[in-house]
């Protein structure tokens, strides 16, 4: 039996709003003196090895505002509602912003809409801290992420639709399409979508295509991992989203000649580059 063959996809892993918060909390930490706490209000990104690295350089994760006395907080980059950057503010911490460019975007264009008259709509996963944060710059807004949702919309609204960065263009059509067949007076869409997440969604979805059995590494918790994950399904049932290689079934390369691998924008390159070099080392007589 000849190895597998690995192909990896031409666009993976960290995008570049990770990248700056990754790096914003290395310089963080090695600025800070070991007296003086530096906490992350949630995880910096959904990864958990990449938060258990940074944990062990001095990094404190925390969910709540309430966690925290003193020291510097680094606001992830999901980012947070401006309410929780008041709270933060009127403790008198040090505040570190590495929110996504493309995040804070959402944010004021959310804020904007609000200000012209429109009912914000949202179309994304209304859990997700992205999300959680956009609804907390206005003050009546609407979450849907998916057809069964759209009973919440108004039946005669003017409604200012913007979409969570990591979801599909193909599901931002849908939507829309969805959307505009109820009842509605004005629809205003901005595109809010991620190019960095198109990218690796597009590249993922041709990869998947050509492999007899196609990976997705990255945080089971990381919703753009969880739709490339979903786009290779669609195309390859052969698909399996892992963490790392320390979660792979060795049974499900049984009579695979060619493997191909993507990672979320989250995924760090020694998680992809470790897992490829297993890949091409597997023995199935082993």
């Amino acid at each position: 039996m000849s190895p597998i063959r690995v192909l990896v996809a031409e666009k993976c892993g960290f995008c570049p709003g990770v990248r700056n918060a990754i790096h914003t909390a290395e310089e963080v930490l090695a600025q800070t003196s070991s007296q003086e706490q530096v906490y992350c209000l949630g995880p910096i990104i959904h990864n958990e090895d990449v938060v258990e690295r940074l944990a062990s350089a001095g990094l404190r994760t925390v969910e709540s505002v309430d966690a925290i006395d003193s020291g510097t907080v680094l606001i992830r980059s999901h980012g947070v509602a401006p309410s929780e950057l008041d709270r933060l503010r009127g403790r008198g911490l040090r505040i570190v912003d590495a929110t996504c460019v493309l995040v804070k975007r959402v944010q004021q264009i959310a804020k904007q809409l609000e200000e012209e008259g429109y009912e914000v709509v949202i179309i994304g996963e209304e859990n997700h801290p992205e999300v959680q944060g956009v609804m907390g710059c206005v003050k009546n807004v609407v979450v849907v992420a998916g057809e069964e949702d759209l009973h919440k919309l108004p039946s005669d609204g003017k409604l200012g639709i913007v979409c969570q960065t990591t979801q599909s263009p193909e599901h931002l059509g849908r939507m829309l399409g969805a959307i505009g067949q109820g009842g509605f007076r004005e629809l205003k869409v901005i595109n809010t979508l991620c190019k960095e997440a198109i990218k690796r969604q597009e590249s993922a979805t041709a990869l998947c295509k050509k492999v007899d059995v196609m990976f997705v590494l990255g945080g089971l918790h990381s919703a753009n991992t969880r739709r490339l994950a979903e786009l290779c399904k669609n195309h390859n049932r052969e698909t399996f989203h892992l963490q790392n290689w320390d979660e792979l079934d060795k049974k499900v390369l049984i009579g695979k000649n060619v493997a191909g691998v993507t990672a979320g924008a989250s995924t760090p390159n020694w998680v992809i580059d470790e897992f490829v070099k297993h890949l091409e080392a597997f023995d199935e007589k082993r």
